[in-house]
């Protein structure tokens, strides 16, 4: 089992740029496919983005592309978020997740996430 904790979020004018931090626990973190999803007002939750266990592979939505990068540090058991450019209509709670499938790469697939942080706010104002 792991737990999850996210940090790093806040308001920032449009054109900002913020940096997310998931914090895991446990010691099998590498074994892990985490992503990060995103959940506006009165809108469902959205895949954002995903990386594979040792970072080799990566995912992203149509909106946030070349805007957001994904990363991970094994070694800290951290997952990142770094957000350029950001949009008004980014503003949503940013949650990590990690899936634990055994084999596999990053997936959209919200199903497939088996542990999930409490979330981070995140605000745009233009």
């Amino acid at each position: 089992q792991v737990q999850l904790v996210e940090s790093g979020g806040g308001l920032v004018q449009a054109g900002g740029s913020l940096r997310l931090s998931c914090a895991a626990s446990g010691r099998t973190f590498s074994s892990y496919l985490m992503g990060w999803f995103r959940q506006a007002p009165g809108k469902e939750r959205e895949f954002v983005t995903a990386i594979s266990r040792y970072g080799a592979s990566t995912l992203y939505v149509d909106s946030v592309k070349g805007r957001f990068t994904i990363s991970r540090d094994n070694a800290k058991n951290t997952v990142y978020l770094q957000m350029n450019s950001l949009k008004p209509e980014d503003t949503a709670v940013y949650y990590c997740a990690a899936d634990g499938r055994s084999y596999g790469s990053p997936t959209t697939n919200r199903a497939a996430y088996d542990y999930w942080g409490q979330g981070t706010q995140v605000t745009v104002s233009s």
